[in-house]
């Protein structure tokens, strides 16, 4: 008797190791699409975690470009009692300083008073230019951490009274500098508190007003000015000898009223 073919069972057998195979295929291409889909999922959620963060970052630091309470550009000076309308004629004295700078505070302790009452008078336009060229030469970044601290102040309403403590306080030392700490403590002393303090406290760690300070470093220099405290009346520099007294003070100013 002839022998039964066995051709048709390996063909079918050969099918199914076929079919079984583009199955197992199939199953890999949908774990490596899957994988990728997961992947590019992941990939979408840290870039939108780190496009919320640095978005709250650039609020917080104006994204490199923020300006204190009336000051139009970067480079300009601050305004000083800005609430306070100058009589008719007042004379515009523009303040260059330094926070690390010694003569600055003696400057302050001597005619600091004065030329408040003559700002809060409305007898002269008072305009601060904070600069930090002291930072390189003592090797530090407290002019520069000092003068935002100051104008994080200025946003809780409070950056004269600021002013006059970083200079009261100013290290005995040239060069040891503003700890955040004192700068802390001086916030605190100066009635900044609750959400106020808060926000201050955000302003002083992202540094939000550096480059600020920074861009009127580089405008008072390129504007001539080499050295603290200088003061100009009316675009005109004086002399501090002219001025040593603050009824010498008084007169300079009212000899440049119109």
């Amino acid at each position: 008797m002839a022998k039964k073919s066995s051709a048709p069972a390996s063909n079918a057998r050969q099918a199914k190791i076929q079919a079984a195979q583009k199955q197992q295929g199939g199953g890999a291409n949908k774990i490596v699409v899957a994988t990728v889909v997961l992947v590019v999922a992941i990939i979408a959620v840290v870039a939108g975690v780190i496009w919320v963060e640095q978005s709250k970052q650039d609020e917080i630091t104006g994204g490199g470009n923020a300006l204190p309470p009336g000051v139009s550009e970067l480079g300009a000076g601050f305004p000083a009692f800005a609430d306070v309308t100058p009589n008719e004629g007042a004379p515009t004295l523009d303040l260059y300083e330094d926070f690390q700078c010694p003569a600055c505070a003696s400057f302050e302790a001597l005619l600091g008073p004065t030329i408040e009452e003559l700002a809060t008078a409305g007898d002269i336009r008072l305009v601060y230019h904070v600069k930090n060229f002291l930072d390189d030469n003592l090797r530090n970044d407290s002019s520069t951490r000092a003068g935002n601290a100051a104008f994080c102040a200025a946003d809780a309403g409070k950056f004269q009274e600021y002013h006059d403590q970083l200079y009261a306080q100013q290290p005995a030392t040239e060069g040891d500098g503003f700890s955040n700490e004192t700068l802390t403590s001086i916030a605190t002393s100066v009635g900044i508190s609750g959400d106020a303090l808060t926000t201050w406290e955000g302003c002083l760690k992202a540094g939000r007003y550096t480059d600020y300070v920074n861009s009127v470093e580089e405008a008072s220099f390129q504007d001539g000015v080499r050295g603290t405290p200088t003061v100009r009346i009316n675009g005109e520099e004086i002399e501090l000898a002219a001025i040593q007294t603050p009824d010498l003070l008084k007169q300079a100013v009212e000899v440049a009223t119109k």
